[in-house]
């Protein structure tokens, strides 16, 4: 058991109620009423920890409007307190102890999500590399095959224009050839001479 103490900067904040361990003695505080026993349950490095302290507040306690909502309690009138726990208790240490260990496996957990986030990221990422790639190659083709599709459909186009000269100038002569025979006719005869 420690020395009494005043010092409110450092007793606890969180606390409720608790029986008096065996072999301990009630002590008085320095108002001469019986001290009660408090049991921290705030998570700090006194965590399970029973102290005693002064019974008495400073004012009257306000009263509880609910269960769920109880409003803070006055201090203690002459701010006695004393340590009966110098060591948390067993139960308190492997409670921290496996905190601890929860925290460390949800941290692992953590890193093991953000990893496979990371990796599914770039996995996508490649893949949408990888299919921009393709989809170039892809259009780069088909605009090879349009330019040839299209010099070779101004090479058919010329041929066939190329073809419709040659034959207009070839009907041309013709009406050349059959104006000029016509023109240079005898003309004897009444009639044509097809007609004779």
């Amino acid at each position: 058991m420690s020395l009494p103490c005043s010092d409110q900067s450092i007793r606890p904040r969180k606390m409720q109620s608790a029986s008096l361990p065996r072999g301990v003695e009630a002590v008085r505080c320095w108002c001469g009423d019986v001290c009660k026993v408090k049991e921290v349950t705030d998570f700090s490095d006194w965590l399970g920890m029973k102290f005693f302290m002064c019974a008495n507040y400073e004012s009257d306690p306000p009263e509880s409007i609910s269960a769920y909502a109880r409003p803070p309690s006055p201090p203690p009138l002459c701010m006695y307190y004393r340590w009966i726990d110098t060591e948390m208790p067993d139960w308190v240490v492997n409670e921290i102890r496996e905190r601890g260990r929860r925290a460390w496996a949800s941290l692992d957990l953590e890193e093991r999500r953000e990893k496979a986030k990371a990796e599914e990221k770039a996995e996508q990422k490649k893949e949408w590399e990888d299919y921009c790639v393709e989809q170039r190659a892809f259009l780069d083709e088909m605009k090879r095959k349009n330019q040839e599709e299209k010099l070779r459909l101004e090479e058919v186009y010329r041929q066939r224009e190329q073809a419709r000269e040659a034959e207009r100038e070839r009907k041309r002569e013709r009406a050349r050839a059959a104006k000029a025979a016509e023109e240079a006719g005898d003309g004897k005869g009444k009639y044509p001479r097809w007609t004779q």
